[in-house]
């Protein structure tokens, strides 16, 4: 006999503030406490020091996470000179130090050279596989790994305060850029060395930071719950945002029920329907699109478009009446 699922089939994206010390999975599964919901799932950890924005996203939604992993991100972060520790930040040993001589004329040359396509060599203490094991799994053994560099792109690298030796500065950036390895290679230019003192990340791809909350608040919620099936979720569900909320960048079909039931069970998108923005922008060659019913606006999936301008299910929900 098939275990029951324990929680709620709840579906949706609750963008979290995490605390520091804290790792992304303990705020996952607080989360996922917290809602009672079946599934979760983060999208990009942060390291434990750091802070700011974990997309969450719960039951159908885990379905389209890779495509917050794929966003751009920003960040506040402050890096303080003089200073070098092995996993260039915080929380690691200081391996040197050197007397910051440099003035805040030299920070703003060096930065030049980190804008734009550069190529980065990931910190052995990120979450890169090797082998099937992260880095840091080596790294805490003790063990160095030849990494290759890899392209990234820095959209932007503004300086928002210069107190030497603390620089502060806010990074908008692709995915795959390790903030850290970035701070240690402007502290390598400088001459002086560098790690990051603290680090926030203010956003990933078009989630305002005003739509974030914290756990403080989301346990708050539901501090009077003594049995999670009994209890009413209206007022913590209500801050959740839409299942399809992980792809909203990406250009819309307008279906029939008839074309989008079967979507959901494998048929293609004729050819021909072209997909739209948000802004009214047409776009016929898109290569990813959300597909939605026009009369009762249901969010299916996403499509991807073949050479024959089909768009074929890439990722799709599971709906009860979709049977």
């Amino acid at each position: 006999m098939a275990r029951k699922t324990r929680g709620r089939a709840i579906d949706g994206v609750i963008l979290v503030d995490k605390p520091s010390g804290e790792s992304s999975n303990r705020v996952l599964q607080q989360v996922k406490r917290i809602f009672y919901a079946q599934k979760a799932g983060h999208t990009g950890a942060l390291d434990p020091l750091a802070t700011g924005m974990l997309p969450v996203c719960l039951g159908e939604s885990t379905k389209f996470a890779q495509f917050l992993l794929d966003a751009d991100k920003s960040y506040r972060v402050v890096a303080e000179l003089g200073i070098r520790t092995n996993t260039s930040d915080a929380d690691g040993e200081v391996v040197e130090e050197k007397p910051v001589t440099i003035s805040a004329a030299d920070v703003h040359a060096a930065l030049g050279q980190f804008r734009g396509a550069i190529m980065q060599v990931p910190s052995m203490f990120s979450a890169l596989k090797h082998a099937g094991k992260p880095l840091y799994d080596y790294a805490r053994r003790g063990i160095t790994i030849e990494r290759e560099a890899r392209p990234i792109t820095i959209y932007e690298l503004t300086v928002v305060a210069i107190d030497l030796p603390l620089v502060t500065l806010d990074v908008h950036c692709s995915k795959g850029t390790y903030i850290r390895s970035l701070v240690d290679d402007l502290g390598q230019v400088l001459g002086c060395g560098a790690y990051v003192k603290s680090l926030h990340r203010t956003g990933v791809g078009e989630y305002p930071a005003t739509e974030m909350h914290s756990l403080a608040s989301l346990q708050e919620l539901v501090a009077s719950r003594v049995t999670p099936e009994d209890f009413s979720y209206q007022e913590l569900d209500a801050l959740l945002l839409p299942i399809d909320a992980p792809v909203t960048q990406l250009p819309q079909i307008l279906v029939s029920q008839a074309i989008g039931h079967g979507f959901l069970h494998g048929q293609p998108i004729p050819a021909g329907a072209t997909p739209v923005h948000a802004d009214n922008r047409e776009d016929s060659q898109a290569p990813l699109a959300r597909i939605r019913i026009a009369d009762s606006q249901q969010f299916v999936g996403v499509g991807e478009r073949r050479e024959n301008g089909e768009y074929w299910p890439k990722r799709v929900l599971t709906l009860p009446d979709a049977q």
